[in-house]
């Protein structure tokens, strides 16, 4: 099914058409035991049914077969447009020199995310991001999938399973960014180290080289989504906020009033 930036319901898919995988039926479970768990597990179309959210992206070809083609999670959106990393791993996979692709979303402020593609190389066989980028100006469709950056590495990130891990490479991007717009703002010199908050997801900490830079710094986090805290090299933390609020509307734990 399609659905709408708050996860409602629009329509279902046509043949060939990605969009959520849901699943109803006697084998599904019936839900969590635990309330609180079950928040956002359920899709109600309209049809008087209750469908289980998989997560799962897909599409169901003309003679009803259903193909996986990702998880909802790894969704890139920029400026509203939902993109399947498939689009771009998919058109990367066909170049004779690529033996494996992986896309990510890379943090932007005026587009929420833009798309980025890690490359490895075949062995002994030789590409450059330049040519690689020529090659998906033929290979993909869609204007707003195509990567705003591609980075060929040496090895990728891989689970015990050996899927490639993109949160390493999301979090890779992330950092990049935010170095790059603290730099942008005339931070000069600045260390940034990302944090796993449960609450909140991904965190960040700032440390300056020079107390003078702490409200360049602040301007240019806060345009960001994340949680995050600032600190002087060799000195506590200063400042902490959360990303996108005024630091006049804080209380005095540091939480929005």
């Amino acid at each position: 099914m399609v659905v709408d930036e708050t996860g409602r319901y629009v329509r279902d898919c046509v043949a060939d058409e990605v969009g959520q995988l849901v699943i109803s039926g006697p084998n599904v479970f019936v839900g969590y035991s635990r309330p609180e768990e079950n928040s956002g597990i359920w899709m109600e179309p309209g049809d008087g049914g209750r469908w289980l959210n998989t997560g799962d992206l897909g599409r169901c070809d003309p003679d009803g077969y259903f193909w996986l083609t990702g998880r909802k999670k790894e969704l890139i959106i920029r400026g509203g447009h939902n993109i399947d990393p498939a689009a771009i791993e998919g058109p990367l996979h066909r170049h004779p020199a690529v033996q494996i692709a992986a896309a990510v979303g890379r943090p932007d402020v005026h587009a929420g995310e833009l798309p980025v593609a890690y490359v490895l190389l075949k062995p002994g066989i030789s590409a450059t991001e330049a040519e690689l980028a020529e090659f998906l100006r033929v290979e993909i469709n869609e204007r707003a999938a195509f990567p705003k950056g591609i980075r060929i590495v040496d090895a990728m990130p891989l689970t015990g399973v050996g899927k490639i891990f993109k949160p390493a490479l999301k979090r890779r991007e992330t950092a990049d960014a935010l170095r790059s717009a603290l730099v942008e703002a005339g931070v000069e010199d600045a260390r940034v180290s990302l944090l796993d908050d449960t609450s909140r997801g991904i965190s960040l900490h700032v440390e300056l080289a020079d107390p003078a830079f702490e409200a360049l710094a602040t301007s240019a986090l806060g345009r960001f989504p994340f949680a995050f805290s600032i600190s002087v090299a060799a000195r506590s933390s200063r400042t902490e906020q959360l990303a996108g609020t005024d630091p006049a509307a804080t209380d005095a734990q540091g939480s929005p009033t």
